[in-house]
């Protein structure tokens, strides 16, 4: 093969055509970006730290990220109904310091990501219940205080379900897609902002069409509010109402209305504005 052809081959849409994947891939530098001091490619405890434990049956350790301010709005939902036993201590995990590799916190999530939670309630035979994963968490909540997701088998709760796992899945789209190559990649690169907008926009269109005759997620009542609504609003209703890598312009997020309006809703709850700044307190 020429010089030539060769050089074609290893260029992709006006892309950069110096770098060719290595056989074997080994970090031997850091990528760049705004994570690159804490990036590894390996798992688990960095150094030991020992969790705080308060009084509170449960203890939430996170920060307020979308992925974070997902669990904050179920458990002051929980609150602002008066639920009992969904009381709760919430310590700050600052990622950005690589709090998350503290040995305390890795013991709880071993995947050492936000937000994690450990239920210490009386009711609990045995040891503490330690959760990760925000969808668990919501799920596991909604299900012990049987609030915001329906409980019994039938169309209610699949539609509830589908909507939630919806989220899981397509989340990291948005934010270690899009959200990564438009705000916190070293350089912007065309290739993969333009990629990830579009799967992001496709993201935001399937919820527009949805909601343009639902007013929540599952249904148009107050009682259909429930936790498919607060893990979508973290990500997507943050999103268009311009909270996220301040891309509304560029995404154009006018143009969804439908979710505009249900995001707007549920800004307005009480509870929500109390999820998104919610007060952490440090773990030193």
């Amino acid at each position: 093969m020429s010089q030539e052809n060769n050089k074609a081959c290893n260029h992709t849409d006006g892309q950069n055509d110096k770098y060719v994947p290595p056989k074997v891939w080994t970090q031997d530098k850091e990528n760049g970006g705004k994570f690159a001091s804490i990036n590894r490619p390996t798992a688990g405890a960095r150094y030991e730290k020992a969790l705080p434990v308060g009084d509170a049956p449960l203890q939430l350790y996170s920060l307020n990220t979308p992925n974070g301010v997902k669990v904050n709005i179920l458990l002051e939902e929980l609150a602002e109904i008066g639920v009992k036993g969904a009381e709760y201590d919430a310590y700050k995990i600052d990622i950005s310091q690589g709090e998350q590799f503290g040995s305390g916190f890795v013991a709880i999530n071993p995947n050492s990501k936000i937000p994690a939670l450990v239920d210490h309630s009386s009711d609990i035979a045995g040891e503490p219940i330690a959760l990760f994963e925000s969808g668990a968490i919501l799920m596991y909540l909604a299900e012990k205080f049987d609030q915001f997701m329906p409980l019994s088998l039938g169309k209610a709760r699949a539609e509830c379900l589908s909507w939630v796992m919806w989220q899981m899945g397509s989340a990291p789209f948005l934010g270690g897609g899009f959200g990564h190559f438009y705000a916190y990649a070293p350089e912007p690169l065309e290739y993969p902002i333009n990629r990830y907008t579009m799967e992001t926009k496709r993201q935001l269109d399937v919820l527009d069409t949805h909601l343009k005759d639902s007013t929540y997620m599952c249904g148009n009542n107050e009682a259909d509010y429930n936790i498919a609504d607060m893990i979508i609003w973290a990500w997507y209703g943050q999103l268009v109402l311009g909270k996220l890598y301040d891309a509304a312009e560029f995404l154009q997020v006018n143009d969804y209305k439908h979710v505009k309006r249900w995001a707007q809703a549920i800004a307005e709850r009480p509870a929500v504005k109390r999820a998104v700044d919610l007060s952490l307190k440090p773990i030193d």
